[in-house]
């Protein structure tokens, strides 16, 4: 009697093998191509509201460093084709425990004791008005020097409005109209005033990412951008023109 019963488990164990290699290959797909599809475009509008000539640009996906004290990040993105608003978070950098608040144009927010107007709000920056003349002459304030130092001894450097500061960086860059290629495969391209930046080319080479850091605080995390997406680095605007192989390659726009 026992020899039957050895062979009903000899065939159940190769059905349920047969099942399983099915199932493998039914999620495989038979050339493959089962690749997740990239996200959905952002809807726009690409920015609401104004920019002032004294604003603070917080790029989204980082942070930028406040003077006297605290910070805020620019943590989520929302658009629904005619409005635009975002998601931001206290702090210079994340931490657990952050408060977080959606934000649009003309809301006045509170951070560390000190009034900021939110002037506009972009797909790929919020820009902050100082109420507090304290702030405002603190970050247009020129730094003892242009050469960058690493960490917080950067702040005057990569959290500044002075202009010398901006034109310091905007000369490391092409002029407009030409192109930054920048390669992916851990190469960081760095700039005289300390920004340092990196790239990733998606594996469809539909979508990729660009992610900027400075004085010890990552000030733009752009994910999943795509040809034709605009993104600025250190107050200078570009517009992503190539996303292939191992580079990613952006037209300047902005003077």
């Amino acid at each position: 009697m026992a020899k039957p019963v050895t062979n009903r488990y000899v065939i159940a164990s190769a059905a349920a093998l047969f099942a399983l290699s099915g199932c493998g290959t039914s999620d495989e797909g038979s050339d493959g191509d089962n690749r997740a599809a990239p996200p959905a475009r952002d809807k726009g509008p690409l920015c609401v509201g104004e920019a002032g000539a004294d604003g603070l640009h917080v790029l989204r996906g980082g942070g930028f460093r406040l003077p006297g004290g605290g910070g805020l990040q620019y943590a989520e993105a929302h658009a629904d084709g005619k409005t635009r608003g975002a998601t931001v978070r206290d702090g210079a950098k994340y931490e657990a425990g952050q408060t977080q608040r959606t934000v649009t144009p003309g809301q006045h927010i509170t951070i560390s004791g000190r009034d900021y107007a939110v002037g506009q709000v972009c797909a790929y920056r919020v820009v902050l008005e100082p109420q507090d003349e304290r702030a405002r002459a603190a970050v247009a304030a020129a730094p003892d020097s242009l050469k960058p130092e690493g960490g917080p001894a950067d702040d005057g450097l990569c959290f500044s409005t002075n202009r010398s500061v901006l034109a310091a960086a905007s000369k490391g860059f092409p002029p407009a109209g030409d192109i930054q290629s920048l390669l992916d495969n851990g190469g960081v391209w760095n700039s005289p005033t300390g920004l340092s930046i990196t790239v990733h080319v998606g594996t469809d080479a539909q979508t990729g990412g660009i992610s900027a850091s400075c004085a010890g605080i990552k000030v733009a995390d752009y994910e999943d951008v795509r040809v034709g997406d605009t993104i600025e680095l250190a107050g200078v605007l570009f517009e992503v023109s190539e996303l292939k192989g191992d580079v990613v390659r952006m037209k300047r726009t902005s003077a």
